[in-house]
C-alpha cells in the first residue's frame, strides 16, 4: 500500500496541491507542455513520466526531499539503486566511471531499454550513491519524451521506476498513475502505454559484468548470459 499524501505535510492532504496532468504526445513532444515539467522538476518537484521501458519517477539531481518522496512512495531502503537518466554518454561519464570496454558498451545498446551499475564519480551527490557500494545507475533512454525533458533540463532526471508496493507490474496508463499518485507527485506526464518490462540491469562495478535483470534489452549484443 502507498502512503497517504498527508504523510508528505503536517497540515495534511489538503494543504498538498493537486498532481497536474499533462496529456503529452509520444513522438513530438509539446514544448510547451516540456518547459512546464522541467519548471516542476527545477522547483523541486516530482513527476511520473514515460521512458522505453515503462513509466518511471524523475526529480532534480540530488534534491533530498524528492528523494525521500520517491522512497516513501516506493518503500526502497538505502541500498535501493537509483539511476541518473541521461541523454549522451559524455553525461554518463560525468557521473559514472567508465573505461574502455564500458563505454564500448554502452555506445553498442543506448539510447535504450538498458541500466548500467557503476563505479560513482565524485560528481555524484553521495544521497543518490548505493549506500556500501558507492555506485549509480546510469542509462540513455530511446523515448522522445524522456529525451525532450533531459534536452531541456540540461542535465540528468535522478529516476526510479514507478513501481508500487504491492503491485505485480509497473502502471501504464496515465489517468491510472494521476489517480493513484494525486497529491503524492506534482506532475504526471501521460503519453500513452509504454509498456511493462523493465530495463535490463548490467553491473559493470564488478568483474566478469553480470546481468542483475534481464528485462526489455536485448542481452544478446552484450554477450552477456541472463541471471540463473
Amino acid at each position: 500500500m502507498i502512503p497517504d499524501a498527508s504523510t508528505f505535510s503536517p497540515l495534511g492532504a489538503a494543504s498538498i496541491p493537486l498532481t497536474q496532468y499533462f496529456e503529452i504526445h509520444p513522438v513530438n513532444p509539446q514544448a510547451r507542455l516540456v518547459s512546464q515539467a522541467v519548471e516542476i522538476i527545477r522547483a523541486g518537484g516530482l513527476i511520473a513520466y514515460p521512458t522505453d521501458s515503462c513509466y518511471a519517477l524523475g526529480c532534480h539531481i540530488g534534491d533530498k526531499e524528492a528523494l525521500e518522496r520517491i522512497r516513501r512512495i516506493r518503500k526502497t531502503d538505502r541500498h535501493h539503486h537509483f539511476t541518473l537518466v541521461c541523454d549522451n554518454l559524455a553525461q554518463v561519464a560525468r557521473y559514472a566511471r567508465l573505461g574502455n570496454a564500458e563505454f564500448r558498451m554502452l555506445k553498442s545498446v543506448t539510447p535504450g531499454p538498458y541500466t548500467f551499475l557503476l563505479p560513482a564519480t565524485r560528481e555524484t551527490p553521495r544521497r543518490v550513491q548505493h549506500d556500501r557500494r558507492r555506485t549509480i545507475g546510469v542509462r540513455i533512454p530511446n523515448h522522445a519524451v524522456a529525451l525532450a525533458l533531459l534536452a531541456e533540463l540540461g542535465e540528468p532526471l535522478m529516476s526510479s521506476t514507478l513501481a508500487l508496493p504491492g503491485d505485480d507490474l509497473p502502471l501504464t496508463d496515465g489517468a491510472a498513475i494521476r489517480d493513484r499518485l494525486d497529491r503524492l507527485v506534482d506532475a504526471v506526464l501521460d503519453a500513452g502505454h509504454c509498456g511493462i518490462e523493465p530495463t535490463t540491469v548490467v553491473d559493470l562495478a564488478v568483474l566478469p559484468p553480470t546481468v542483475v535483470r534481464a528485462g526489455r534489452g536485448s542481452l544478446e549484443p552484450l554477450g552477456l548470459s541472463a541471471p540463473v
